[in-house]
């Protein structure tokens, strides 16, 4: 069956069915987009997508409300937005519909679900309050920076909401489609690390052919040994740290306390490598120009992690 009319209603909107706007007109672009309350619109009929609007929710007739009650909930009793029930329904098509690889299609639908679409439901429904972001940050969650391009409260000019909307649909999809970009990008670098894991064997020091994340397949091969990464970056090499985990700048190992803040000659010097440009006071990070440079920077560098994790070792047996 063809969707001819993608209904949500008129007046102001909010985060909820402008995300859902960016679902459905990207799965059904030859369809109108209507926007209004009036009954005959907003009744379920052949070709009609409704949402967020209609006080029903019934997927086979299309129609996708969540203010009525009982209102529909998750597994979990959590409320559902528009936008969460057309993510469930149509998902998993709009992510095949940006090319993302069928193997991945789960995965990404599941965690954008849990990232990105649940808080959405969540201060939508008021079952949580943007305050919860803290009072500096509360005005920026999507939903507040969505909501912010309505019309002003006295724009009374005929059609401000509806003109609104459009110019915020492309606003919003460029959120929604650069954090699938990035999902996806995750997936395929896991692919690429957990080679690069195979192929590096034991050694402390994995090389990957170009920067990318690397944590999340470092942790799936439950590769403990390694401490660095090293790649190439543009014309130089990079020589990185491995955080600890997503909420920490804690790290397995830091890079030498005598290279911190240092520059060529100096680092040069300090490090003994010909070729040292680089490294930052943090000890996160440090860069070379060659390859050979960067992999001597980083034997080094496992050199100094071992002989501490030694002295660590050490200090901690009991004496006697």
């Amino acid at each position: 069956m063809t969707i001819t009319h993608l209904v949500t209603h008129s007046g102001g909107f909010h985060a909820d069915e402008l995300l859902s706007s960016v679902i459905l007109t990207r799965l059904f672009p030859e369809a109108e987009l209507v926007r209004s309350r009036d009954k005959a619109w907003i009744t379920p009929a052949e070709g009609r997508i409704i949402y967020d609007v209609g006080g029903q929710y019934d997927a086979e007739a299309r129609i996708f409300d969540h203010h009525q009650k009982p209102n529909p909930l998750r597994e979990d009793g959590q409320p559902y937005s528009s936008f969460g029930l057309i993510w469930a329904q149509y998902g998993r098509d709009y992510l095949r519909a940006l090319d993302v690889p069928e193997q991945d299609v789960e995965k990404i639908h599941a965690s954008f679900d849990r990232g990105f679409v649940l808080p959405v439901d969540l201060l939508d429904n008021g079952a949580v309050d943007a305050s919860a972001a803290g009072p500096l940050y509360s005005g920026l969650t999507l939903p507040a920076l969505l909501e912010s391009l309505k019309p002003a409260f006295d724009d009374r000019e005929e059609g401000a909401d509806d003109r609104a909307f459009a110019a915020a649909v492309p606003v919003a999809r460029a959120f929604v489609e650069a954090r699938i970009r990035r999902s996806a990008a995750k997936y395929r670098a896991e692919a690429m690390v957990l080679a690069a894991i195979e192929a590096a064997g034991e050694g402390r020091v994995l090389e990957l052919p170009m920067g990318m994340p690397f944590r999340a397949g470092i942790e799936a091969a439950g590769a403990d040994h390694l401490l660095f990464v090293v790649h190439p970056r543009g014309a130089d090499w990079a020589l990185t740290t491995i955080r600890t985990g997503d909420d920490t700048f804690a790290t397995r190992a830091d890079l030498p306390a005598a290279w911190a803040g240092l520059t060529d000659a100096a680092l040069e010097a300090a490090s003994g490598v010909a070729g040292a440009k680089f490294c930052h006071n943090g000890r996160f990070i440090a860069v070379a120009s060659s390859r050979e440079a960067i992999m001597a920077m980083a034997e080094l560098a496992v050199t100094e992690a071992s002989r501490s994790d030694a002295a660590q070792n050490a200090a901690s047996r009991p004496a006697g």
